[in-house]
C-alpha cells in the first residue's frame, strides 16, 4: 500500500499563492498517475489537477486552468500543487491521490486507489 501526507495548506489573502506538496512513502512511486483533487464544504470532491508517471503530461479542470500547476520530483516521492491567483472559490480541502493500476481516469474520484488525509487552503477576499 501506499501512504500520501498532503502539506502547505493555510490561510491566504484573495490574489495570493500556496504550494501544496504530498510525499509517498513506498519505491514505486514513478509507477504512479498522481492527482489533487479538493471539497469544499457542502460539495461533492471535485477534480483539480493531474500528472502522469513520468510528468511528461498534465491535466487540469477549467477552474484551475492558468493558475494552478502540478508537478512531482520523483527522486522526491513527491507530488506539488502551485496555486497562483487564489480565489475564495479556491477554499477547500484538497486531497493527493495515487492511481496505482494505470485506469487512466483521472478525472474520476473512483480512479485513485490511495488517498492522503487532506490539507485545509483557506483565501479569504
Amino acid at each position: 500500500q501506499v501512504q500520501l501526507v498532503e502539506s502547505g495548506g493555510g490561510l491566504v489573502q484573495a490574489g495570493g499563492s500556496l504550494r501544496l506538496s504530498c510525499a509517498a512513502s513506498g519505491r514505486t512511486f514513478s509507477r504512479y498517475a498522481m492527482g489533487w483533487f479538493r471539497q469544499a464544504p457542502g460539495k461533492e470532491r471535485e477534480f483539480g489537477a493531474a500528472i502522469t508517471q513520468s510528468g511528461r503530461y498534465t491535466y487540469y479542470a477549467d477552474s484551475v486552468k492558468g493558475r494552478f500547476t502540478i508537478s512531482r520530483d520523483n527522486a522526491k516521492n513527491t507530488v506539488y500543487l502551485q496555486m497562483n491567483s487564489l480565489k475564495p472559490e479556491d477554499t477547500a480541502v484538497y486531497y493527493c491521490a495515487a492511481d496505482a493500476d494505470y485506469s487512466g481516469s483521472y478525472y474520476l474520484n473512483n480512479a485513485y486507489d490511495y488517498w492522503g488525509q487532506g490539507t485545509q487552503v483557506t483565501v479569504s477576499s
